[in-house]
């Protein structure tokens, strides 16, 4: 399943790839015709990933509200 996700002010898209980059998430960078993020969670994929990813995004609504 793949979860296509766009901010409210694109203007913060490079600051939300540096979160997730540092939280060690990749592959998230949405279609480059498209932009926004794209989250794919398999089967196979560890909870704990998925856990990461929303940890992420609750910091930087936080950390940008």
């Amino acid at each position: 399943m793949n979860a296509c996700f766009l901010l409210k002010n694109p203007e913060l898209d490079d600051d939300f790839m540096k979160m997730t980059k540092e939280a060690g998430i990749i592959g998230i960078k949405g279609h480059r015709s498209v932009g926004g993020f794209r989250a794919s969670m398999y089967n196979a994929l560890p909870l704990e990933s998925v856990q990461v990813l929303t940890q992420v995004m609750k910091e930087f609504a936080l950390k940008t509200a």
